[in-house]
């Protein structure tokens, strides 16, 4: 249970968010008291984990079953040529308690599947998909809505990223953008289309910043708006996102699906 006043050395560790009117002690409190569950430890989710870390929050979920490979290195900047072969959620619950020892780290050496997430995901406040495949995106979704968690979609593509908080305060799903998955053969993954991993370090930054506000209530939140981000052509749209309550309906977590 997180106390309800800062200690003096957390006063000082944030002391230049605490200055910002829009955070001030109480944010910064609502921070400590909020817990976070960030479903991938990649390109996404390492960006994601550090800043979260670094600002505060007090608990965080850590969900990866996979190992540090080689090509993780060029965008995944928590790990090193040391940790080759090793677990990513647990080297990062090491180097993020290194950073951050007053942050309670808890992790989760496992796949998301339809029958363990609703278990997982029903103890955090905040949820993010830094995953790389849509049956793990849309299965995030549609628990999300079953539970009622806000959750803060990240995806990349070629040179462009996407940023979006949804199911917040009864605001549009991933559904209401995109109602299924693409179809075979329509989407190309990482591995054979390629990335700069600049990218997912921009678009994680975005996610954090987004739960950032969600948490203390400042500023205006990416709910029912898509951001678009081409770093190729150095351009940001925002698009809006309607509510459509016919795609609301839960379809990842059924057997037949």
């Amino acid at each position: 249970m997180a106390s309800d006043r800062l200690t003096d050395r957390e006063l000082r560790r944030y002391q230049r968010q605490i200055i910002l009117p829009e955070i001030g002690e109480e944010g910064q409190l609502k921070l400590k008291k909020s817990s976070v569950l960030v479903i991938g430890v990649g390109g996404l989710g390492t960006p994601i984990l550090q800043y979260l870390s670094a600002g505060g929050v007090g608990r965080i979920g850590i969900v990866d079953h996979d190992m540090v490979a080689e090509s993780n290195l060029q965008r995944q900047i928590l790990f090193g040529s040391k940790d080759l072969g090793k677990l990513k959620a647990i080297i990062a619950r090491d180097r993020l308690s290194a950073l951050n020892p007053d942050v309670d780290f808890q992790v989760f050496n496992l796949r998301i599947t339809r029958d363990n997430i609703l278990r997982i995901i029903g103890d955090y406040d905040l949820i993010f998909d830094a995953t790389d495949n849509f049956p793990t995106r849309y299965l995030i979704n549609d628990a999300c809505v079953i539970l009622g968690k806000t959750w803060i979609y990240g995806a990349i593509y070629f040179f462009e990223g996407q940023v979006s908080v949804f199911n917040y305060n009864g605001g549009p799903t991933l559904r209401c953008l995109f109602p299924d998955p693409p179809g075979a053969g329509t989407y190309r993954p990482a591995e054979e289309s390629g990335l700069l991993g600049i990218l997912p370090g921009m678009v994680g930054c975005y996610q954090a910043s987004e739960a950032i506000k969600v948490i203390t209530g400042y500023g205006e939140i990416l709910s029912g708006r898509l951001l678009t981000i081409n770093i190729k052509t150095n351009t940001y749209h925002t698009f809006e996102i309607p509510v459509i309550r016919g795609n609301r309906e839960i379809k990842s977590l059924r057997k037949e699906y």
